[in-house]
């Protein structure tokens, strides 16, 4: 049984006495009051360790009431109650420190297990997943895992680093491929030159090569000054070309000339320019089949392709899942200032039975909601929802095929398909949650010929666009 002091403060006596009731054959150690003043004299003789406050009480307010008992107790738990369903106050209440907020009538089922999971934490089933690597900073994007097929890639990097050869990355979105590129860089002897990125679909051609190359004065309209491209900024450092498919035949043509040049030519420019920059291209398409079907050139692909690392999908990896949670959430905690260290034993299970369409992005996504949610230090199952938009046990409706045995298009194309779906067509929403440009998810929905149905949501780019 619990031994654990509860404070009940509530103007409404039958309430206190109701809950002091069911407390006391829970097993606590129960005490009521009828206002705040009177909490917080009962608090000092005997140190709750948690009080459920009502808000709406004669006198001092349980919202001003919660900063007070903060205050003279700050390890005191804190669950408020009302009968009032406003907004402002349920914000103004989490944000005081309240680490639940429950209506009234008390759902007596709710209430138990708000304080199970408050008073004590300890009885979940958790998995630390505390930062344990002394060599990894929480903020920094590095890569881990200990699973045969990063151990592969790891290898590949430390052999072609040193080496001033051009590399494909390729793999899913969200896989990782530019902290493949940036550990290149590190590994490399050109550490302490500049690492450039270029996203190839996230500007339309005109603009494209403006930035990869640079523009002369007047080159075209609103060129008032002369401006660098990336390739010279990177200088003798690394350019790193992501979604390097998604370049249209012209620009393919100008890369070409780079890699077998070394050299190239500014917008408007008269004179050509040299560079030493080592190129490093990833992409998510698979750029073989694009070669036979004529939208890539073959020497080009060649060029890129003289060493190739295949990053693998999450759902083949899900042995490092621990290491990615580790990692991921001493940035996650980093970035928030908080210290969300434990995961509950249900929540890590739900991980590894989950698909992972969106791979080590959509879990990073994912831990992120769950550390702003998370009252304490625990994340448990209910700040996961539901996992994204494929849950564990689903399966394709185009495929019959379990889902490690599907292609990278049919991968591809259900996940699209489910956040569109889930967006009701919403292009800017969509666009954030996959992590692309609104180009390469136009490109992307004529590719599997997805149709957009006639009630969908329409941004106000949709309407320019139209």
């Amino acid at each position: 049984m619990s031994t654990n002091n509860i404070l009940v403060v509530d103007d409404d006596v039958a309430i206190c006495r109701t809950l002091e009731l069911h407390l006391a054959n829970e097993g606590y150690h129960v005490e009521t009051t009828n206002s705040v003043e009177e909490g917080l004299a009962a608090a000092r003789n005997n140190q709750p360790d948690l009080v459920i406050l009502d808000i709406c009480m004669p006198g001092m307010s349980g919202l001003d009431g919660l900063l007070e008992f903060k205050k003279e107790f700050p390890s005191i738990h804190a669950i408020m109650i009302t009968a009032f369903h406003d907004m402002e106050s349920t914000i103004e209440a989490m944000q005081r420190g309240a680490e639940d907020y429950i209506h009234k009538p008390i759902d007596i089922d709710e209430l138990d297990q708000t304080i199970s999971r408050v008073l004590s934490p300890e009885q979940l089933k958790t998995v630390d997943a505390s930062t344990s690597s002394p060599t990894s900073s929480p903020g920094a994007k590095t890569m881990v895992g200990r699973s045969h097929a990063m151990k592969e890639v790891f290898k590949t990097i430390g052999l072609v680093a040193t080496r001033p050869v051009t590399v494909l990355i390729t793999g899913e979105s969200g896989t990782g491929k530019e902290l493949v590129a940036r550990a290149i860089h590190r590994a490399s002897s050109k550490t302490d030159s500049p690492f450039v990125a270029i996203n190839c679909a996230a500007l339309v051609e005109t603009l494209l090569e403006s930035d990869m190359f640079g523009h002369e004065k007047g080159a075209f309209t609103g060129a008032v000054t002369k401006q660098p491209g990336k390739f010279s900024l990177a200088n003798d450092g690394t350019i790193f070309l992501d979604e390097i498919g998604e370049l249209s035949m012209t620009m393919q043509a100008k890369l070409l000339r780079v890699l077998q040049e070394k050299e190239f030519t500014p917008v408007g420019g008269k004179h050509a320019e040299k560079t030493n920059a080592r190129v490093v291209a990833a992409t998510n398409v698979n750029l073989k089949e694009r070669v036979k079907k004529g939208l890539f050139r073959e020497d080009l692909y060649y060029r890129l392709r003289v060493v190739t690392i295949e990053l693998p999908p999450l759902r083949e990896r899900k042995e490092d899942l621990l290491d990615l949670v580790q990692t991921l959430l001493g940035r996650v905690n980093k970035q928030l200032g908080l210290n969300v260290n434990q995961v509950s034993m249900d929540v890590f299970t739900c991980l590894q039975e989950y698909s992972w369409p969106g791979n080590i992005r959509e879990l990073e996504n994912i831990l992120a909601k769950a550390v702003a949610l998370c009252p304490g230090n625990v994340i448990t199952r209910d700040l996961i929802g539901d996992i994204g938009f494929i849950k564990p046990t689903e399966q394709s409706t185009t495929s019959t095929q379990p889902l490690a045995q599907w292609s990278l298009e049919e991968v591809t194309k259900a996940h699209i398909s489910r956040v569109l779906e889930a967006t009701n067509w919403h292009k800017g929403q969509a666009c954030d949650i996959l992590g692309i440009s609104r180009p390469r998810l136009r490109r992307m929905i004529n590719q599997f010929e997805l149709i957009e149905p006639e009630n969908s949501a329409t941004d106000e780019d949709d309407q320019e666009e139209e």
